[in-house]
């Protein structure tokens, strides 16, 4: 499944637009970022309420898929400015982490 799958399957808002064709091959739930930095497998959806520039760096480093920020989180400007420059794919959606990541899993 690619990111714009997730995007369509889930009905997820596009608030950076990275690579949509990348594989989504599992899902990570983690708020601690440096928790989620030495576990999130690669190529996974990192569920999160952190949208802020240090989630960037651990989403760059764990070389994940793309971040989904639940509950509605909110994205803040250095964050979105860092994750354009380095073409990470940042979405959001209204459920929280466990509904979004059986929704997940469902479709993977």
């Amino acid at each position: 499944m690619t990111v714009q799958d997730l995007i369509q399957q889930l009905n997820l808002k596009i608030l950076v637009e990275g690579d949509l064709t990348r594989e989504v091959t599992d899902c990570y739930i983690g708020d601690l970022l440096s928790w989620v930095m030495g576990r999130a497998p690669g190529d996974s959806a990192w569920l999160t309420v952190m949208g802020n520039i240090n989630s960037i760096a651990v989403a760059t480093l764990a070389d994940v898929s793309c971040i989904v920020l639940v509950e509605n989180a909110a994205l803040d400007a250095a964050a979105k400015a860092k994750a354009e420059m380095h073409d990470v794919t940042i979405l959001q959606s209204e459920e929280n982490s466990y509904r979004l990541a059986v929704a997940v899993s469902r479709l993977l």
